[in-house]
């Protein structure tokens, strides 16, 4: 199995400190740091979370990745973020290498489109017709350019926000993620196990790259969601942005 990841990429930091106190020149708590936690964050977690699980894979993403970071400012006792600092997030240019790739040695692809200028719409349909098993997680609004895509994983938000424009043949390819509720696909909800939640960043990541790495291993889209539950799980059980 050897699959390739395409999509935007950045650097997540996790800052963990105590809380002490508060600001006496504003009311904002005040931070002394103790510990820091890198790591590749959005198509990069995706990248991760599939090498975690033991297939090949190789991911087309911005040259620039590592200056790009999202700063999140943690108390270490109660796990409460205080605030998320962004650095260059509107340095990421378009894609000029998706022409030089060869679809043919990848048993998947995952699209992990943030919206961030990465990928265009036409990208996006380009890659989907260079391969009949892509799957794409995207922030854009839906639409006909992603009708060859074989399923699009998007969160409740996303869902609501593009709903009006998905047409019924795009509504048998959704599946849309509840949070703490599972996950939905053509009318049927998958739960998941009641769990303590100390954070869900990049739980969507591990989700995509459970549900592609199931898919390809067993051709079976339910056990493929119930394993990407599952995988979803387990790392928002677990501080900062953890793999499989």
């Amino acid at each position: 199995m050897r699959i390739l990841v395409i999509g935007e990429s950045c650097k997540d930091v996790f800052v963990y400190g105590a809380v002490n106190r508060m600001c006496p020149e504003a009311p904002v708590p005040i931070l002394a740091p103790l510990e820091q936690m890198e790591n590749g964050g959005m198509a990069m977690n995706v990248k991760n979370n599939i090498q975690t699980l033991g297939a090949q894979v190789d991911i087309q993403t911005n040259d620039n990745w590592e200056t790009i970071t999202k700063t999140r400012f943690i108390d270490k006792r109660t796990n409460h973020m205080i605030m998320r600092l962004d650095h260059n997030d509107n340095s990421i240019s378009r894609n000029k290498y998706l022409n030089s790739i060869r679809y043919d040695k990848y048993s998947a692809i995952i699209i992990s489109d943030y919206n961030k200028g990465f990928l265009s719409e036409e990208d996006v349909l380009n890659i989907s017709l260079q391969h009949d098993c892509t799957f794409l997680d995207t922030k854009k609004i839906l639409g006909e350019w992603c009708n060859n895509v074989k399923f699009i994983k998007i969160n409740n938000y996303e869902y609501e926000r593009t709903k009006d424009k998905i047409s019924e043949e795009l509504q048998s390819k959704i599946i849309v993620t509840l949070g703490p509720n599972g996950c939905r696909h053509r009318g049927m909800t998958y739960p998941v196990k009641k769990t303590e939640i100390k954070d869900v960043a990049g739980a969507g990541d591990t989700f995509i790259a459970a549900l592609a790495f199931k898919y390809v291993e067993t051709q079976d889209i339910e056990k493929s969601i119930i394993f990407a539950n599952e995988s979803a799980t387990k790392v928002v059980e677990k501080r900062g942005v953890n793999t499989i």
